[in-house]
C-alpha cells in the first residue's frame, strides 16, 4: 500500500482516538460530579474552541478528521487491503461509507468554528420535519436497526478478539504494549456496543410512537444511562471505555497492520 495513504490513515486514527479521548473523559468527570460534562463528538469542538489556541487545535483536528475521511472512502471505494469482498464485504463498505459521512459532518463543523460561522450543536437536534410521518418511521426503523447491528458487530470484535487481526500482534515483543492493545481494545468496543444499543432503541422506539422530530446522539445516550438503575456507575463505566476507545485508537495509529 502507498505510504502516504498508510500516513493519512495514521493521521485520521490519531484524531479519532482525539475526540473519543475528549468525549470518554469529560463525560467520566461528570458521572462522578468531578468537573466535565457528558459530552457528544460535537460537543468536543466546543471544548477544543475554549482552550488557549482553540483555532490552532480545531484546525489540527480537523486536518486529522479529514485525513480519517479520506482513508473512510478509500476503504468503501477502492478496498486497498481485498477484505471487504463477498456479502459481508457490501456490509462493510457501507460501514465505512457511513463512518465517512459523519465524521466529515464532524470536520466541516470544526471549520466553520474557525472561520466563526460554526454553531453549538451537540450532535443531535430536530429534523425539521423532514423525517415526520410514516417515512420518517420507516427510516428510522431502518437506522435503529442498523445501528443495533453495529452494536452487535462490536460485541464480536470484542468476543472473537478480532480486532487484533489489525495488528502484528506477534511481532511486538514488548508486552506491557501487547496488553494495552488487548485491554483498550476490547473495553473500548464493548463500551461502543453499549452506546449502539442505546441509540438504536431510541430510534425504534422513535419510529413505534411516531415521535421521529428529534433525532438522538451520544449525549442522550449518555443522560440515558445516568437516569437509569446505578446510572453513576454505568456511566461512569461506559465513559472509561470510550477512553479505552481513545487509547486503542491512538495503539492504530501506531503500530497497525496494513495488507498489500
Amino acid at each position: 500500500m502507498n505510504s502516504n495513504l498508510k500516513r493519512i490513515a495514521r493521521t485520521g486514527y490519531a484524531a479519532k482516538g482525539t475526540v473519543y479521548a475528549i468525549t470518554g473523559v469529560l463525560t467520566f468527570l461528570a458521572a462522578f460530579n468531578m468537573g466535565g460534562k457528558q459530552t457528544g463528538k460535537f460537543d468536543t469542538l466546543n471544548f477544543l474552541e475554549k482552550q488557549p489556541f482553540g483555532n490552532v487545535l480545531l484546525v489540527l483536528i480537523a486536518i486529522g478528521l479529514i485525513c480519517y475521511v479520506i482513508w473512510r472512502f478509500i476503504q468503501g471505494f477502492q478496498d486497498p487491503e481485498n477484505d471487504a469482498n463477498g456479502k459481508k464485504g457490501v456490509a462493510k463498505r457501507i460501514g465505512f461509507f457511513v463512518s465517512a459521512i459523519i465524521y466529515s459532518a464532524l470536520a466541516v463543523s470544526a471549520i466553520l468554528k474557525v472561520i466563526n460561522a460554526g454553531s453549538s450543536s451537540s450532535g443531535s437536534g430536530s429534523s425539521s420535519g423532514l423525517l415526520s410521518g410514516q417515512t420518517g418511521i420507516y427510516v428510522f426503523i431502518i437506522i435503529g436497526v442498523g445501528v443495533i447491528a453495529g452494536g452487535v458487530e462490536q460485541m464480536i470484535k470484542a468476543y472473537t478478539k478480532k480486532f487484533l487481526n489489525k495488528f502484528d500482534y506477534k511481532s511486538i515483543s514488548e508486552e506491557k504494549r501487547r496488553k494495552v492493545i488487548k485491554n483498550t481494545g476490547l473495553m473500548g468496543l464493548i463500551a461502543r456496543a453499549v452506546i449502539f444499543f442505546i441509540l438504536g432503541y431510541f430510534f425504534i422506539r422513535a419510529a413505534i410512537t411516531s415521535n421521529t422530530s428529534d433525532i438522538k446522539g451520544t449525549k442522550d445516550a449518555f443522560s440515558f444511562l445516568q437516569n437509569s438503575s446505578h446510572g453513576q456507575y454505568l456511566l461512569g463505566a461506559v465513559a472509561a471505555g470510550l477512553v479505552c476507545y481513545a487509547l486503542y485508537m491512538f495503539m492504530m495509529a501506531k503500530y497497525r497492520k496494513f495488507k498489500a
